[in-house]
């Protein structure tokens, strides 16, 4: 098999990988294909992560959590994102949208109110940033909340969802307008909304291309009132507080494409030994042979820029090289995983584009990567900003 992995872990990180890698083999990997056919990621499965400790990776002990950082959310994702990426996003969006932003920003006691039963797999936080009609552009966001009588009535609807219409989804977090700045532009708060508040809707089941078994939905507020004190972090901050969130998640989405690309190495390696033609094996072709070294390449530079990504969050570097490390990693990974499934489908031919095997999955599964958390566009924007540039 080729080189598994080379990132910074300690023996903490190392235990997990192996754990991870077990737990998917054993508990994913037989039954996906299933799960994406029914488009359904059930909810027993949800629990046994819970129990494997996956929800609490970068959570710390006092709610039930391990503490292994960032680092280790990205090995947990990437191991199962190597078998599955609809399981992968699934605890990669629970744990850096669901808990991360009570982590970050949540009062003690909304943090005591919900966190031990995310951090346990137990139940799911969403988290509620895109509308129809906005996506890249949060200040275009129409979504409001307005306080009343000392509670948020909030109205509006967002697209997307990740997590927001499972069984055990519990709270979500609800960017909104809560006012207007004196230059004009809306003031953007971050509300947690109970998802059993009278006028939160659900709307069906996304039909997707991609990640058919992540539970995705649009939502509706349709005077949805919690109390002021629901209010995550500060009045005003929302942006700010989103955006520092989705960094992390970038990272977590890097971590998933790596697993992506590992998939795609191991499985065209393996095809390409035995595959005959001519006389021989397809993979002494050069024409083969030379792509899938090109998949090994994009791993190795994927999972490094992947990985210093997430030590640089866990090191508590200054949030603008955080910021971008982790859309380098994002941009990169991403798009080659694409890449990656591409040439995979290439080298199976016929097979690879047959719904029975994994490669059709990966290839429709890698499109979206390159557009959550942010496009790869808005990555180049971010990443050009950093360097000083004028770009809009």
């Amino acid at each position: 098999m080729p080189n598994m992995h080379t990132s910074p872990e300690n023996p903490g990180h190392t235990k997990l990988r192996d754990a991870v890698r077990e737990f998917a083999d054993r508990e994913i990997a037989p039954h996906i294909g299933r799960w994406d056919r029914e488009s359904r990621l059930p909810v027993e499965l949800v629990h046994q992560m819970g129990q494997l400790g996956l929800f609490g990776l970068t959570a710390p002990e006092e709610y039930g959590g391990s503490d292994l950082g960032l680092t280790g959310l990205s090995i947990a994702v990437e191991e199962i994102g190597r078998v599955d990426q609809s399981v992968g996003i699934t605890l990669g969006a629970g744990v850096g949208l669901g808990v991360g932003t009570l982590l970050a920003y949540g009062t003690d006691e909304q943090k005591n109110r919900w966190l031990p039963d995310l951090v346990a797999g137990r139940t799911l936080g969403a988290f509620g940033l895109t509308e129809p009609g906005a996506g890249s552009d949060a200040n275009a966001m129409s979504t409001t909340a307005e306080l009343v009588d000392g509670e948020w009535v909030i109205n509006g609807a967002k697209q997307f969802i990740t997590n927001s219409g499972t069984p055990i989804t519990s709270v979500c977090t609800v960017a909104a307008r809560t006012g207007t700045l004196p230059d004009g532009r809306p003031e953007l708060s971050a509300v947690i909304v109970p998802t059993d508040t009278p006028g939160f809707v659900v709307e069906p089941l996304h039909d997707k291309m991609s990640w058919r078994a992540v539970d995705t939905h649009a939502l509706r507020f349709e005077d949805v009132r919690v109390p002021e004190a629901y209010l995550l972090g500060e009045r005003g901050n929302g942006f700010k507080q989103l955006m520092i969130c989705l960094n992390t998640g970038r990272v977590a989405v890097a971590a998933l494409a790596t697993g992506c690309i590992q998939a795609m190495l191991d499985l065209t390696v393996e095809h390409a030994g035995v595959r005959p033609t001519f006389g021989g094996p397809i993979g002494r072709k050069q024409g083969v042979a030379f792509q899938i070294a090109d998949i090994e390449v994009m791993l190795q530079a994927s999972r490094a820029l992947t990985y210093r990504a997430a030590a640089l969050k866990d090191e508590g570097a200054p949030l603008d090289e955080f910021r971008r490390a982790s859309s380098v990693a994002k941009l990169y990974a991403t798009e080659s995983a694409v890449t990656a499934t591409r040439i995979a489908a290439q080298v199976f031919g016929g097979y690879g584009v047959m719904e029975d095997g994994p490669i059709a999955r990966f290839y429709r599964d890698a499109k979206v990567l390159e557009i959550g958390e942010g496009t790869s566009e808005l990555q180049r924007m971010l990443i050009a900003r950093g360097l000083g540039l004028p770009v809009e």
